[in-house]
């Protein structure tokens, strides 16, 4: 059954969700705004760059936080906008270098060492990323964020208790957010601790009921218990909340070949070839197309 895809870190939000750079569930934060004076100084371009995010001008956005850097190199907001911002378009390098400015002109600012630390652990810079996000909760221990991005950096580096730790903790500190469950959920699941799984990966469908990796996810696990309607209907969910979701039609394909319904096993996973092909995942549309011939000759 293919793997479940992994989240990238979270960062925070800035202005109404537009910066979100993930399924951001966490609270959305307040603009950055900075007061103005009557001359076009760096605080009302930094304003500027935060209406041009508003009306989706991400390149206006990101020329207007350079120039107010430019015109007051310890203006946090500049610095900090500027980091998210290219954060969004994908730029990790820029943005750290963005989001280090930023603590250099306010050494406090726990979230600026939060997502200098994200940047840096979706660049795979695990030990510098670790180093930041620790003194970003160094800060301010109640930063959700931060505890979520730690378990993601403790996971990767193969320390399942204290990713079990740091999500638990994002989770209880971030009241609506379903990543932390779901990567919790995740690592009981590599641990081989079902019970548990089943556990975080539903509490992870409470909080957000269109969450379509969760459904997956829990229709993995209920597979391997041989609960196939209940894997059915999670990987109905899943394709529900995404209809392109080709790792759910796959694996419902496979609930239906275990449950004898090898009619409904060929059209939902002849649909799941088709949807691998359209993404472009040639391996994946080989193994279905190789599924099918197997149920063919049978």
């Amino acid at each position: 059954m293919p793997g479940q895809p992994f989240l990238k870190p979270l960062s925070l939000l800035m202005v109404s969700g537009l910066l979100s750079l993930s399924p951001l569930v966490l609270p959305p934060q307040l603009p950055f705004v900075v007061a103005q004076t009557p001359e076009k100084s760096a605080e009302a371009i930094v304003n500027q760059g935060l209406q041009f995010v508003q009306q989706r001008r991400l390149n206006d956005a990101i020329a207007s936080f350079r120039e107010a850097a430019r015109l007051n190199p310890r203006l946090t907001a500049a610095h900090y906008n500027l980091g998210l911002a290219l954060r969004q378009q994908g730029q990790l390098q820029g943005a750290a270098d963005a989001f280090y400015l930023a603590t250099q002109s306010s050494p406090n600012f726990a979230l600026a060492y939060a997502n200098l630390g994200a940047a840096l652990l979706e660049g795979s810079n695990l030990p510098q990323a670790k180093q930041y996000l620790q003194r970003s909760l160094d800060l301010d221990p109640k930063l959700g964020l931060s505890h979520y991005n730690l378990g993601l950096l403790l996971a990767q580096s193969g320390d399942q208790q204290g990713a079990i730790k740091a999500f638990q903790q994002a989770a209880k500190l971030s009241e609506n957010a379903s990543e932390p469950l779901y990567h919790l959920g995740l690592v009981y699941q590599r641990q081989g601790k079902s019970a548990d799984a089943i556990a975080a990966f539903k509490q992870a469908i409470r909080r957000n009921p269109s969450y379509a990796v969760a459904h997956y996810s829990l229709g993995s696990i209920l597979y391997t218990q041989n609960d196939l309607e209940g894997a059915l209907s999670a990987f109905r969910q899943a394709t529900k909340a995404n209809p392109k979701f080709a790792n759910a039609y796959y694996a419902a394909g496979l609930a239906f070949v275990r449950k004898g319904n090898l009619q409904e096993a060929k059209r939902i996973l002849a649909y799941a070839k088709d949807l691998y092909s359209a993404q472009g995942n040639s391996p994946w549309a080989t193994k279905t197309q190789q599924q099918l011939q197997r149920l063919s000759n049978r």
